[in-house]
């Protein structure tokens, strides 16, 4: 047996393993650790939601395999929240794939359209599956610095101009894990119409989209026109709704894209437990007040932490 795996040997340990053990080690030397690790969401489903788990897991029918892409409900409970959210109208059928998470969808998309020897721009810092999900495919990653110090569109030309083979894809995470920054339709008009001059794919995550705490609420990079053309986006009821551990998420946009991530899903998942996306249909169909509940909770700690910072410094 080889010393190491082809695809292990790209993959550094994981960071949020890496940070788990390490709290692992502080508590059991009896410290206080406060946790500002890993996004998990620690306040309780929706109890709506978890109502719909129930009734739907009474269901024997409900039991058996489940479709890749996802119930019919889910799609088009998907495609009604961008109409409301976005006003965007969607195809349930063509432009929206449920997905295991965000973060699964990600993956397995590049997968599907990335091959060994691509580049692909990824930001840096970034949530790790938005540059080993192409470093798994066999991808060459070019990171891609952003923050608002930098000009993001100059580097991202400055990237273009200098990757030999051109890039075949970028990937966008606004509002930004982990920096939070946010950034408005205009920058995704200038990076939807450079990314068609130069035929590259864009994958935009928007798993954040309904935590924020100023301003206008986050856009969709597909409410530019044209954008369907060569972007899809990735979002996730984890944060939403605190359903992280459900592990459902939804990806919309471009309809040769979802169903790339179709074929490369069927060979490897039916799909979510039925129950599950029957609930996550009630979450996206039912009343939006928890949604702003937490955003006004997770406003209140970040209230608490930035007095507290500038207190002491």
């Amino acid at each position: 047996m080889p010393e190491d795996f082809y695809r292990i040997k790209r993959l550094p340990p994981y960071v949020f393993a890496e940070v788990n053990t390490l709290k692992a080690e502080a508590r059991a030397e009896g410290r206080d650790v406060i946790d500002l690790g890993m996004g998990n969401p620690d306040g309780p489903t929706p109890p709506h939601i978890v109502a719909k788990l129930v009734e739907a897991v009474q269901n024997p029918r409900t039991h058996g395999y489940s479709v890749s892409r996802g119930i019919n409900g889910l799609r088009r409970a998907c495609a009604a929240y961008y109409s409301r959210r976005f006003g965007i109208d969607l195809d349930p059928d063509r432009e929206v794939i449920v997905t295991l998470g965000s973060k699964e969808g990600l993956a397995n998309l590049a997968q599907a359209i990335a091959a060994p020897g691509d580049v692909v721009l990824v930001p840096n810092p970034c949530y790790p599956i938005h540059a080993f999900g192409f470093i798994m495919a066999g991808a060459a990653v070019r990171h891609v610095p952003v923050g608002p110090e930098f000009d993001i569109l100059g580097e991202l030309k400055k990237a273009v101009q200098h990757s030999i083979p051109a890039p075949i894809a970028i990937v966008l995470n606004f509002p930004a894990n982990p920096t939070s920054q946010a950034v408005d339709v205009d920058f995704y008009g200038e990076i939807i119409a450079f990314c068609r001059r130069y035929n590259i794919i864009v994958l935009s995550d928007i798993a954040y989209a309904e935590i924020y705490f100023n301003g206008e609420p986050p856009p969709s990079i597909l409410e530019v026109p044209g954008a369907r053309e060569v972007a899809v986006e990735f979002s996730s009821l984890s944060k939403t709704y605190n359903m992280a551990g459900w592990r459902i998420g939804f990806a919309a946009g471009n309809a040769r894209l979802i169903a790339a991530l179709a074929r490369v899903k069927s060979y490897l998942d039916y799909g979510a437990f039925t129950p599950i996306q029957v609930a996550a249909t009630a979450a996206l169909n039912g009343p939006q007040d928890c949604i702003v509940e937490t955003r006004d909770r997770y406003r209140a700690r970040r209230d608490v932490l930035r007095d507290g910072l500038r207190q002491a410094g």
